[in-house]
């Protein structure tokens, strides 16, 4: 092992029944230093983590060393002293406060822990945490009742807390996937401050610009093995993203779509952070929305379409003025809708991708005696699995086995296969590699082919500029601006999104 570093890993394989996840990785990590981990979803990163967390038992010959000493083994899988972890999810109970999260994992023998906390030293305690990163909050309400950013901000405090020496390792997996703009700034400048004193970090990330600005060094994984292993002073974005795909990945910058007639048209509707709002979808095209968290953007999808409790405005669809207060009404009238939690809202993770596929919409394969054709069903869904290029292209696997870029593509799928008028999008590549963006890219677009109007709800400025016809800027609850295809850049919709235009 090399002596400066903080942590060494060598030829840590994991295979599963069908599977070899991670296939003889090897790599060091010093102290100070910030690693970004990427890949496509599948190329091993989430098994990574999860065999240096303990969750997951390496195969034998493995070897893991932090500060030169073997992390101890029970049964053979790792226990991960020494290593900090904070999970894409964060691991936090919503119901509880800050102060009750960042005591569930203290460490207890100090000789009073028959006693209970003093209130007022916890409060003090936990301001003083979060401080340290620059935040400040109440830390006694619900964790639920925080934004993106506070909640990572107690994640990190947290993971942070009790360390017995400044030089320890934080593993960070895809910590900015609910944050945006500023706020993605104030969680790398904690993570700086973390390595400044000696940390080691590992930064897990599909946000390829994030790598390039936070990174010093980048690991690229692809079917389980190393195939990169570079400082990112010495790569580009064009070569970082053919080390994780394995070839060229081209995006092509969307030509604009036919103006047809009006599909789905709002006034004054409003409903969650949306105050009122105006709109009009044409048919055949890609309609962007952007801003800032709380601007009214992360709710009027869900509005539209009767997920969001709409407190005013009126919805025509096709020309008709619709009433749509619940989801039913929406998918009556051909209006689909992705949200952004796929686990949660999006699909049945537990069922397979053929049963969720034709989940929707199971008419056309019941026969009058109301018996499913299974027959039917399976013919489609090997004909989807081919259409939206599956991997495995197996239609009968369990859909949270498959990769977060590939459950993406049969989320959208289910929509699809309903030949949507309309079809809401919120955040649909959230998570999801460059690889599965272009694919999913492609199945927008063959939305509009088919005359169906899209409207697409991202953080991504870059996104929108690449697919989108015209682009809806919200602000404060309101659609503020309107940009289209010839004044469409990134630093337009960055700039109305804060009112400086």
């Amino acid at each position: 092992m090399d002596e400066v570093s903080l942590l060494a890993v060598r030829h840590l394989s994991k295979s599963f029944p069908d599977l070899r996840a991670l296939d003889d990785v090897s790599f060091d990590l010093a102290g100070g230093e910030i690693l970004a981990v990427v890949g496509q979803n599948g190329s091993g990163k989430s098994t990574l983590v999860k065999t240096l967390a303990g969750v997951h038992e390496p195969d034998p010959g493995a070897s893991v060393m932090v500060r030169g000493r073997e992390l101890v083994q029970g049964s053979g899988t790792l226990e991960p002293g020494g290593l900090h972890f904070i999970h894409q999810d964060l691991g936090l109970v919503a119901m509880l406060s800050t102060i009750e999260n960042l005591d569930l994992t203290r460490v207890q023998g100090r000789g009073r822990d028959f006693l209970p906390f003093r209130k007022r030293d916890e409060r003090s305690r936990a301001r003083t945490l979060i401080s340290r990163y620059s935040a400040e909050f109440d830390v006694e309400v619900p964790i639920a009742q925080l934004s993106p950013e506070q909640r990572t901000i107690v994640a990190i405090a947290r993971a942070m807390d009790g360390w017995r020496r400044p030089d320890e390792v934080l593993v960070l997996d895809e910590p900015t996937a609910a944050l945006e703009g500023e706020e993605v700034e104030r969680l790398f400048t904690a993570v700086r401050r973390a390595a400044e004193h000696g940390a080691g970090v590992i930064f897990i990330s599909h946000r390829l610009d994030e790598v390039m600005n936070l990174a010093h060094r980048v690991l690229a994984l692809r079917d389980g093995r190393v195939v990169a292993d570079v400082s990112t002073s010495e790569v580009d974005h064009s070569a970082l993203v053919r080390a994780i795909a394995g070839r060229e990945v081209t995006i092509h910058q969307r030509v604009k779509g036919r103006q047809g007639l009006p599909v789905l048209s709002a006034r004054g509707v409003s409903g969650g952070t949306v105050k009122s709002a105006d709109l009009t979808l044409r048919e055949g095209e890609i309609v962007g929305l952007y801003g800032l968290l709380g601007s009214g953007r992360e709710h009027l999808g869900g509005l539209l379409f009767g997920a969001v409790p709409r407190s005013s405005g009126e919805i025509d669809v096709a020309g008709r003025r619709v009433d749509i207060h619940e989801p039913k009404d929406a998918i009556a009238r051909s209006v689909a809708f992705v949200p952004s939690d796929r686990h949660r809202d999006g699909a049945v993770m537990d069922m397979s991708m053929r049963e969720n596929l034709t989940l929707p919409m199971l008419s056309p394969l019941v026969t009058r005696a109301g018996a499913l054709r299974s027959g039917a069903e399976r013919a489609e869904a090997r004909t989807w699995a081919e259409r939206i290029e599956l991997q495995p292209s197996n239609p009968d696997r369990q859909l949270q086995l498959f990769s977060g870029g590939n459950q993406q593509k049969v989320v959208l799928a289910m929509r699809l296969r309903t030949e949507p008028v309309v079809l809401l999008l919120d955040e649909p590549t959230q998570g999801v590699d460059v690889a599965a963006k272009a694919a999913l890219y492609k199945l927008i677009d063959s939305a509009t082919e088919q005359g169906a109007s899209v409207m697409v709800s991202s953080a991504d400025a870059r996104e929108l500029t690449l697919i989108c016809d015209r682009v809806l800027v919200m602000r404060d609850g309101y659609v503020a601006a309107e940009l289209d295809r010839e004044h469409l850049t990134e630093e337009a919709l960055v700039a109305g999104s804060l009112g400086l235009t």
